[in-house]
C-alpha cells in the first residue's frame, strides 16, 4: 500500500548529485575510510579513493584487477564494502532483485596485500547468494544461499553450512516478503565482535497462507509462483533467534517470552560483550515496544526497556532509512546506546544505559528528530535533520549528547529548502546536497561545523543566488479546513494564468502514514505519468499533506488517523479540497484525483465518499479492502480485525464503490505482490454489482511499480494522459 514517496525523493536527490546514502548493497555509495579523511567510490569500473579537504584520487583497485581466470573483461559489480582493516574488498556482482531491491548475487573477495581475486560460495548456483559480510576480523566471509547459512575461511579456503533446515517456509539469516516489505529487514544475521559467532532470524512461514501469483503472459499453460503473505487479522511467520558458533555450527536459541506468533523482532545486534545481543521486539498491534539482552551461550534473556503507545510505535528503519540494514548507536564503550521515542509528543533521541535503569533527554523543544545523521562521540555531538519552524522543509542540527547544550543549525539562513548530507565518521567532512522548489539539486563538500565549503565558492550559494524565484508557476499554501485543521500544500498554475479565466484542478494524493508529498525540493510538482507540461497545457497541479502523513508536526499529527485511514484523512482532503475550490480561478466542474498504491486508495475514497467535489480519478495499484493487505502494515494503523473490523470496513473504497458518480479509470499490475491484484477483481466486481460504468487496465504480470516489459512506461503515460484531457479537459475558459 505505500509508494514509498520518502525513498523515492532521497534517491531522486543522491542521483541528481552523484551521491548515495552509505548503504550495504548499493552501486555509487560512498564508503568512508576509518579515519575519516578520506572515502572511496566506484567509478568507471574502479575502485577511487578521495582525500579530503582537497579530494586528491588515487585508484585504490584498478579494474583491470578484476579479469577473473579464463575471462578477458573485468567483473562488473554493483556494489562492494571493506574488511575492518581495509585490506580486502568485497565485491557484489551478477546480482538479481529480490523483490524491491537487488539482494542476491555472486560475491568475490580482491586481497590488496596478497594482490588476489577469489570467488565466494563458487560451489552454490549462480547468482544464489545474499548478505555476504566479512567477520570483523576480516578472516571469513559469511552469507546465505537458498535459505541456509554458510561461513568461508579466506586462509584456509574451506565453506562451513551454519544451518541446514532452510526451506522455501524455513527461512534462515533473511526474511519473508512481510519483514522485508514493512521492517526493512533484509540482513538477516550479525557477526559478533570476536568473529567467533553469528546471531541470526529463523522464519517458518509454513503456517502463513501463500497468496498464488499468476502469470498468464509466459507459457501457454499458467504459471503460479506462491508467496508467503500474512493478510491484516493473520498471524505472521513465528520466528526464533538463534546464535550460531562458527567453529561447529551449534546454534543456542534465545529464551524470549510470548508467543512468536503475536510478536515480532524487527532489530537485533551485538553489544559490545561477544556473548550479548540486544534486540527490540514488538507486540503484534506494535504498540508496545520491549529491549532484550539475549546471554549468547545460555540463550537467556533480560528484558532492560519498554514502552508502550495509544496508537503505534515506529521503528527507527520507517523514519530514518540507513538503519534498513541494521546498526545500533553505542556510547560510552558500550555502556549506553541512543534511542528514539515520541512518548512526549515529539520524536526525541534519549541516552539510556545498558541496563535501562537510566535514562537521558538529548534533544529538547517543540521539534521532531527527522534524521539521525551522526554521532560524534569524541566531540560529545549527535548530528541530526529537523524543521521546527517549516514541515516542507529540512536542515541540520547538532546538540551534546549529555543531554545538557542547545538545539545549534548548522545549515545556512539564507539556504530555505531541503537539505541532506553524508558525514564523514569524525564528523569533520560532509557532502551536502541541497534543493528547494525553484534550486535545482546541487552538492558540494564541506568541513563541519563551520558549513564551509572545500572549494573556493559555495555551489549551493551560487546555485541559490542564480536561481530566479519569480519564474516557478509554483507556490507554497497554508489551507485552513472549516474544522480549524492547517495543512502544508503546493500548488502549481497554468502558464500565462488568466485570472478571468477559470481552469482544471488535478489533486495528486497520497495521505497515508508512509509517504509526504509536500517537500520544498526542486521537481515536487512533476508528474511523470503525465505526457507534456501540466502548466503549459493549462492545469492546476496540487499536492497536500493531511493528519497522518509522516511530516515533522509531532506526535498527535501523525498518530491522529489511527484507526481511522480512510476517514480522517480522506475528510482532511476533501475539505481542504473545498477551499481550493473556492479560489476564483478555478473551474469546478473540472476537478481530478489520483493517485498511487496508497495514494490510489485515497484517489477511491475520495471519488466514492465526495462525489459532489471530485468528477474523475485515476487511482494506480490501489488497495480496495484493507482486509486484503498486509498485517504487519494494514494492523500498525488500524488495529487487529478481530477486534475493531468495522474500522477496517469503514476506511475501504470498495464500502463506497456504490456512490461512484464520476469518471473513474483503474490501473492494476496483475503481478502485484504488494497490492495483491484480487484489490482489482473484487472492487470491480462491486462497480458491477451497482451498474457503475469505469474503465479498468490490468497490466500483465507487472509489479507494484507497473515498470516492466517493454513499452509499459510509454503505453501507461499515454493512457493517463489521454484520459485525463478526456475527462478533465486542460485550458481557461
Amino acid at each position: 500500500m505505500k509508494s514509498n514517496i520518502l525513498k523515492f525523493w532521497l534517491l531522486l536527490f543522491a542521483i541528481a548529485c552523484q551521491i548515495y546514502p552509505v548503504v550495504a548493497q548499493n552501486s555509487g555509495a560512498i564508503t568512508w575510510l576509518k579515519s575519516g579523511k578520506a572515502f572511496v567510490q566506484q567509478e568507471e569500473g574502479n575502485i577511487v579513493k578521495f582525500t579530503l579537504p582537497g579530494r586528491e584520487k588515487q585508484v585504490v583497485l584498478a579494474k583491470e584487477k578484476l579479469i577473473p581466470n579464463g575471462q578477458a573483461t573485468p567483473l562488473a559489480f554493483r556494489s562492494f564494502t571493506f574488511s575492518a582493516d581495509e585490506q580486502k574488498i568485497l565485491l557484489f556482482t551478477n546480482t538479481r532483485k529480490v523483490w524491491r531491491e537487488h539482494t542476491r548475487g555472486d560475491y568475490w573477495v580482491y586481497d590488496l596485500k596478497k594482490q588476489t581475486f577469489t570467488q565466494i560460495g563458487k560451489n552454490q548456483p549462480a547468482a544464489s547468494l545474499m548478505f555476504a559480510q566479512f567477520s570483523p576480523d576480516g578472516n571469513q566471509v559469511a552469507y546465505v544461499s537458498l535459505h541456509n547459512m554458510y561461513v568461508e575461511d579466506l586462509s584456509a579456503k574451506t565453506t562451513k553450512p551454519l544451518t541446514s533446515d532452510g526451506t522455501r517456509k524455513i527461512i534462515n539469516g533473511t526474511f519473508d516478503w512481510a519483514y522485508e516489505e514493512e521492517f526493512f529487514c533484509r540482513n538477516g544475521f550479525r557477526w559478533s565482535p570476536d568473529s567467533k559467532r553469528i546471531a541470526y532470524w529463523q522464519m517458518d512461514a509454513n503456517q502463513v497462507k501463500d497468496y498464488l501469483m499468476v502469470n498468464l503472459i509466459d507459457s501457454v499453460y499458467s504459471q503460479v509462483t506462491p508467496v508467503e503473505y500474512p493478510v491484516a487479522g493473520e498471524a505472521p511467520s513465528p520466528y526464533k533467534i538463534g546464535v550460531v558458533e562458527v567453529t561447529n555450527a551449534k546454534t543456542t536459541w534465545l529464551q524470549l517470552p510470548g508467543d512468536p506468533r503475536q510478536h515480532y523482532v524487527p532489530r537485533l545486534e551485538w553489544t559490545a560483550n561477544p556473548n550479548e545481543i540486544i534486540l527490540q521486539q514488538l507486540n503484534r498491534k506494535q504498540n508496545e515496544s520491549r529491549l532484550f539482552i539475549g546471554q549468547a551461550t545460555t540463550g537467556k534473556v533480560n528484558l532492560i526497556y519498554q514502552e508502550k503507545e495509544d496508537a503505534w510505535i515506529d521503528v527507527l528503519a520507517l523514519w530514518d532509512p540507513k538503519y534498513a540494514n541494521g546498526g545500533w548507536d553505542w556510547l560510552n564503550k558500550g555502556r549506553e546506546f541512543l534511542w528514539a521515542s515520541e512518548k512526549d509528543g515529539w520524536r526525541h533521541l534519549y541516552r539510556i544505559s545498558h541496563d535501562g535503569k537510566k535514562e537521558t533527554l538529548i534533544t529538547r523543544g517543540n521539534y521532531d528528530v527527522m534524521e539521525i545523521i551522526k554521532v560524534v562521540e569524541p566531540e560529545g555531538m549527535v548530528y541530526f535533520t529537523a524543521s521546527p519552524e517549516n514541515a516542507t522543509q529540512t536542515y541540520l542540527y547538532r546538540t551534546r549528547l549529555d543531554g545538557k547544550g542547545k538545539l545549534e543549525r548548522l545549515s545556512p539562513t539564507i539556504q530555505a529548502g531541503t537539505h541532506r548530507y553524508v558525514l564523514s565518521p569524525n564528523g569533520k567532512f560532509a557532502r551536502h546536497l541541497f534543493s528547494n522548489y525553484y534550486t535545482p539539486q546541487t552538492s558540494e563538500w564541506l568541513s563541519l561545523p563551520d558549513h564551509k565549503s572545500l572549494d573556493k565558492t559555495s555551489a549551493v550559494t551560487d546555485a541559490v543566488a542564480k536561481a530566479d524565484k519569480a519564474k516557478s508557476n509554483l507556490e507554497f499554501l497554508k489551507i485552513k479546513t472549516s474544522e480549524g485543521v492547517e495543512m502544508d500544500a503546493w500548488m502549481l498554475k497554468p502558464a500565462n494564468l488568466d485570472k478571468t479565466k477559470k481552469y482544471p484542478v488535478v489533486f495528486n494524493v497520497y495521505t497515508e502514514p508512509w509517504g509526504q508529498i509536500v517537500k520544498d525540493v526542486y521537481g515536487i510538482s512533476n508528474n511523470r505519468l503525465y505526457k507534456g507540461n501540466m502548466a503549459d497545457d493549462g492545469y492546476v497541479y496540487v499536492g497536500i499533506d493531511n493528519r497522518g502523513t509522516p511530516v515533522p508536526k509531532g506526535r498527535e499529527w501523525r498518530k491522529s488517523v489511527y484507526r481511522k485511514i480512510g476517514l480522517v484523512n480522506i475528510n482532511d482532503q476533501a475539505l481542504a479540497a473545498k477551499e481550493i475550490l473556492k479560489m476564483p480561478f478555478i473551474d469546478t466542474a473540472r476537478v481530478a484525483v489520483w493517485g498511487w498504491s496508497g495514494g490510489g486508495s485515497a484517489t477511491l475514497n475520495l471519488l466514492f465518499q465526495h462525489p459532489k467535489i471530485y468528477k474523475t480519478g485515476i487511482a494506480v495499484a490501489a488497495v480496495g479492502n484493507q482486509l486484503t493487505y498486509d498485517n504487519i502494515y494494514q494492523e500498525r494503523y488500524m488495529g487487529l480485525p478481530q477486534e475493531n473490523k468495522e474500522d477496517f470496513v469503514k476506511g475501504s473504497p470498495i464500502t463506497y464503490a456504490k456512490n461512484l458518480r464520476g469518471n473513474l479509470l483503474y490501473i492494476h499490475g496483475t503481478g502485484d505482490d504488494n497490492v495483491h491484484y484480487n484489490n482489482a477483481e473484487q472492487l470491480i466486481n462491486e462497480l458491477i454489482k451497482y451498474n457503475k460504468q469505469f474503465q479498468v487496465m490490468p497490466y500483465p504480470n507487472r509489479t507494484h511499480s507497473i515498470s516492466e516489459g517493454e513499452g509499459t512506461q510509454e503505453h501507461l503515460s499515454t493512457l493517463y494522459t489521454n484520459y485525463l484531457k478526456q475527462h478533465c479537459p486542460p485550458g481557461g475558459r
